[in-house]
């Protein structure tokens, strides 16, 4: 059993029977000259979710995960989310992580091209004779938005290191339109000069991961907080409407005036 996942709140079912249990994951690359930078993906436009923002590779927790989540993850209420976040990773900016051994880069083309073209995971990992270490995905947030009239992911959040010798990122060029490492706090000021867009909830994770001078500090600070599901709701402030989420979960800014919040 892996050891941060024991049970607490966020692990049962959604209270949302409409919400999509998604998975994302936030891949740290150390940096000798400043802070670490994370793996970005840019969302083509035509996407409905999203369309146009800069997130962390991620997506649908698909039913084979869950089956995936049988063999690898024993009682880890995280296991099929952990494999989603793997293997979206994969899917959309060909890097492996948690896959043992680590695959060489002609293996990780050909799973990624088995991948796009539907084949399953799990048969593309006994090809190439690989299992999952999902141990090395540490659990980070989980959010639960309640917003109208728009889809509701139920998305677990993820921390990993890049891999030792892993490639560098290739765009999908489907979903994403491009792939690039960029510190927390990069991402951010790119948003707030206007060359970017930033969802909600990616710029209060990116706020939060700029705390952090490493990867092993990021994991240390999500080994110690609860894993509580955030469900942000709305305020009336006396200087308007705001949107915001708890105080207590390692935030640094918790409320943003829904006028400049883009929430999907």
């Amino acid at each position: 059993m892996l050891n941060e996942t024991a049970a607490s709140p966020s692990d049962a079912p959604s209270a949302n029977p409409n919400a999509i249990p998604a998975a994302t994951l936030v891949l740290f690359r150390e940096s000798e000259s400043g802070p670490p930078e994370l793996l970005i993906v840019e969302r083509a436009r035509a996407m409905v979710f999203a369309g146009g923002a800069l997130v962390f590779p991620g997506g649908r927790v698909d039913p084979e995960d869950y089956a995936l989540a049988a063999i690898y993850a024993g009682d880890d209420a995280h296991g099929a989310a952990r494999i989603a976040a793997i293997r979206e990773t994969i899917e959309e900016a060909g890097i492996a992580v948690g896959l043992s051994p680590q695959p060489d880069i002609a293996q990780l083309a050909t799973i990624r091209a088995g991948l796009h073209a539907g084949k399953p995971f799990g048969a593309l990992l006994h090809d190439h004779a690989l299992t999952l270490d999902l141990a090395a995905l540490v659990p980070f947030a989980r959010w639960l938005p309640a917003h109208a009239h728009m889809r509701i992911f139920d998305t677990v959040f993820f921390l990993a290191a890049l891999p030792a010798n892993a490639p560098e990122p290739i765009v999908d060029a489907t979903e994403n339109t491009r792939v690039f490492w960029m510190s927390a706090q990069n991402v951010i000021d790119e948003a707030d000069a206007g060359r970017a867009t930033i969802i909600f909830p990616t710029r209060r994770n990116l706020e939060r991961l700029a705390q952090f001078g490493s990867f092993a500090e990021a994991r240390d600070h999500a080994r110690a907080m609860p894993l509580r599901t955030v469900t942000p709701w709305t305020e009336e402030r006396g200087d308007g409407t705001y949107l915001c989420i708890p105080d207590d979960l390692g935030y640094p800014i918790t409320a943003e005036a829904m006028d400049s919040a883009m929430r999907g």
